[in-house]
């Protein structure tokens, strides 16, 4: 029990001279582009995977190899700069008609990332790394 109570006491009084230093906090204005900027990744995210969960672009992706699962992780694995530009591709293609350019541009994207090393999607690749 003595030993106990020295545990316990040696705890605290570690505990209370260190809760005695001065911490310090950053704060920083946001700006509202930043905050424009946040939200319209998540909009892009949510266009690209809404476009990817379509049916013909699925039999498209899987006429070319890629299941449309990895297709899907990809893109959320992308950074915002990457996502923003294949939703403007999406943005672009005619509806209902030319999808085979954006199923090849996520195909390109997934093979780069392959070659790269970042994922391993395609088994014809060999990665860099």
């Amino acid at each position: 029990m003595r030993a106990f109570k020295r545990v316990v006491v040696s705890c605290l009084v570690a505990g209370l001279s260190l809760s005695g230093l001065p911490l310090t906090a950053q704060a920083a204005i946001v700006g509202t582009d930043q905050v424009l900027a946040a939200s319209a990744s998540g909009s892009d995210r949510d266009r690209v995977s809404t476009f990817l969960a379509r049916d013909d672009v699925r039999t498209a992706l899987q006429g070319q190899g890629v299941s449309a699962d990895a297709a899907m992780a990809r893109v959320q694995a992308m950074s915002d700069a990457e996502v923003a530009q294949l939703a403007s591709r999406v943005d672009q293609a005619p509806a209902g008609g030319d999808v085979l350019g954006v199923v090849f541009t996520v195909f390109i994207v997934l093979l780069i990332t392959d070659i790269l090393g970042l994922t391993k999607v395609f088994p014809f690749t060999r990665s860099v790394r």
